[in-house]
């Protein structure tokens, strides 16, 4: 039986390989061989999240970007720079997402933090603050 790692260790072990330039299916199944063997398959997200995370803190982001519409070349590389203004990182990369239910604006989720500039989420802060009051 291997020798139990943290999810810590095992996420810097990952991040560190995938910036050394290893090949990440190479990687990936070192990763999946070791959380089998250890019965550990259920931390697997857990794990994606935290090497997300550490990639984010050498200066590689990936981000998830949610709108109501598709974005312009000229948006996404205005939010490219915000990216890296807001993280400090070299590399960035991003996934978009078209959610009508957002009905407009943005949403930027980074590793480890989040804006929400969505109209429907000023509308839940609207309805929020107005319940209190």
């Amino acid at each position: 039986m291997a020798k139990k790692l943290s999810r810590r260790t095992l996420a810097t072990y990952v991040a560190d390989r995938l910036i050394a330039g290893d090949a990440p299916a190479g990687v990936v199944m070192q990763l999946a061989a070791y959380l089998v063997e250890s019965r550990r398959t259920k931390e697997l997200g857990l794990i994606v999240r935290d090497v997300a995370y550490f990639l984010a803190e050498k200066g590689t982001v990936h981000a998830t970007i949610t709108s109501a519409f598709d974005l312009s070349a000229e948006t996404q590389k205005a939010i490219e720079a915000f990216i890296k203004e807001e993280t400090g990182g070299t590399t960035v990369s991003f996934d978009t997402l078209i959610d009508p239910t957002v009905l407009g604006g943005v949403k930027i989720s980074l590793p480890g933090r989040e804006l929400d500039q969505t109209v429907a989420h000023q509308l839940t802060v609207l309805k929020t603050r107005f319940k209190k009051a």
